[in-house]
């Protein structure tokens, strides 16, 4: 058979791909070997051959959706600034809720894996969160403390880090809600208007001053171009 003579990264990688729609509709804990390797067309002494754990095909999961992420590695490039700490809200906003013209179901796909994550050990999100927090969060943190400097942030008890996880947990449950096709919060106004108004509504929230908002909203974002 053709699936037979897939190279080791290859079978990895199908592995992986037949593993990623059955977590997300089942959870990890409601996904057995026996599903996952049927769904690969590989047996499980195969599957166990290539991934011995949950644990590693986790990793493995984790591995192919980040590295090579065009807007992460773009955002490594971006200096500490005003300018970073609102793109990098305005654009995680947007991205969670609407994605890429390409990846709204791949990223449907994320959001639910991170639920059933979130409903049972908590291992995925965990990992996920080790992967992406040390590429974003020292970059926030100190693009906050320029935009302090430049005037354009209020200080406030909360340190940065934890105001970058404030902000992810309203886009993140923003893109909860609307996972179902037609959604669930009774929002008001159409759906790029509430990305805009979530924007504004963390900006305010993380500190940042009325005319610091103002600018970010006719700033086109670097980020955006590299995720569609």
């Amino acid at each position: 058979m053709a699936n037979t003579r897939l190279d080791s990264d290859d079978r990895r990688k199908a592995i992986v791909d037949a593993a990623v729609p059955l977590f997300a509709r089942k959870g990890f804990a409601g996904t057995t070997t026996r599903e996952l390797a049927a769904a690969a067309g590989v047996s499980e002494a195969l599957l166990f051959r290539h991934f011995p754990s949950k644990q590693s095909l986790y990793r493995e999961i984790l591995r192919l959706g980040c590295e090579g992420d065009p807007a992460l590695e773009k955002l490594a490039t971006f200096p500490a600034s005003t300018a970073t700490a609102t793109c990098i809200v305005r654009f995680m906003v947007r991205r969670f809720v609407l994605g890429g013209e390409i990846e709204r179901g791949e990223m449907d796909l994320k959001m639910r894996l991170m639920l059933h994550s979130m409903l049972e050990d908590g291992d995925y999100a965990r990992e996920l969160f080790a992967v992406v927090a040390p590429r974003v969060v020292p970059l926030f943190v100190a693009s906050l403390k320029a935009a302090e400097e430049a005037g354009d942030l209020t200080p406030l008890p909360a340190s940065g880090a934890n105001r970058f996880w404030f902000a992810q947990h309203v886009a993140a449950m923003m893109a909860f809600a609307f996972l179902p096709r037609d959604g669930f919060i009774p929002y008001e106004g159409a759906i790029d208007r509430l990305v805009e108004d979530a924007g504004d509504f963390i900006l305010r929230g993380i500190g940042m001053t009325e005319a610091a908002i103002a600018a970010s909203r006719t700033t086109a974002l670097p980020l955006q171009s590299a995720a569609d």
